[in-house]
This record gives C-alpha cells, structure tokens and sequence, in this order.
C-alpha cells in the first residue's frame, strides 16, 4: 500500500489557486488541500518519491506565496 506524506503550510490566503494552478502543471506530484482557508493554511499530500521535487519547487515559490495581491484599503 503507498502511503502518502504530508505537510502543513500557511500561504496568503489569495495565493491558493496559484499555487493549485502551478502544481497542476507537475503530474503526480501532489495534491493540495485547504485545511483552514482564511488563514491561509494548506496541507499537501505527496508520494515520499517527490519530497525532494516538491521542497525545491516550493522554496522556489515561498516569496511568491506570501505575498498578497489584494489592493490596500487605505483610512
């Protein structure tokens, strides 16, 4: 039986289907969960054989997933 591994990440709230769109385009390598959407919190299920795809990728997008792109209000 394969298990799958799984992390915790907190990413701005607005960066989840970015994030959905960009792991869509890597064939099994990892399926992303909302565990508490409005604060950002996601999990990702991965097969033990991609962990090392899956951290590099994610470390080459962790400036861009925290970043917001909703527009300041301002007082």
């Amino acid at each position: 039986m394969n298990t799958l591994n799984e992390v915790y990440l907190r990413i701005s709230p607005d960066r989840f289907h970015y994030l959905k769109f960009i792991l869509e385009g890597y064939d099994n390598l990892a399926i992303l969960s909302s565990y508490h959407s409005s604060d950002g919190i996601v999990v990702l299920r991965y097969p033990q054989e991609m962990t090392h795809d899956l951290f590099g990728l994610l470390g080459s997008l962790a400036a861009s997933l925290v970043q917001s792109n909703s527009i300041p209000v301002e007082d």
